[in-house]
């Protein structure tokens, strides 16, 4: 099992920029600058009760989670139907969406792989959920 990495709070302003960005042909945003937002307190709200993971595997690439990408998991928030939750699993931690359906509950991948199936999760024995992804970061440039 992966152990969690505390989130330690620091600021870390960045210029924000009031504009839309084209994926296509590049626009000039010097004349939208806006001011500066601090990614620390849009990113962790919470910091004594957030936590950072490294996502492994591919069993999340439809809700826009892949392998490697840094999870960013807030403890302090109940996990509601329709959340991406990480959880512990018959002693593993996994990264799933939680669905809820009337009493039952279950852990959903999103991924085009069929190998990959919801698990139920109503009153199992060894299942807890640690927190709910927030968001995550994923690296471009390596």
């Amino acid at each position: 099992m992966q152990t969690p990495v505390p989130v330690l709070m620091t600021s870390c302003p960045v210029v924000a920029v009031e504009a839309v960005v084209s994926a296509g042909f590049p626009s000039p945003a010097a004349d939208y600058v806006e001011g500066r937002i601090d990614l620390a307190e849009v990113l962790v709200p919470h910091p004594s009760a957030t936590f950072t993971l490294r996502v492994a595997g591919h069993s999340m690439t439809r809700a826009g989670i892949h392998d490697g990408d840094l999870a960013i998991v807030d403890r302090s928030l109940t996990a509601r139907h329709d959340d991406v939750v990480v959880a512990v699993l018959d002693g593993e931690l996994v990264c799933k969406r939680l669905l809820i359906r009337g009493r039952r509950m279950y852990l959903m991948p999103e991924t085009d792989d069929p190998s990959y199936r919801p698990t139920e999760v109503t009153d199992r024995p060894g299942f807890e959920v640690w927190g709910v992804v927030t968001s995550t970061v994923r690296l471009h440039r390596r």
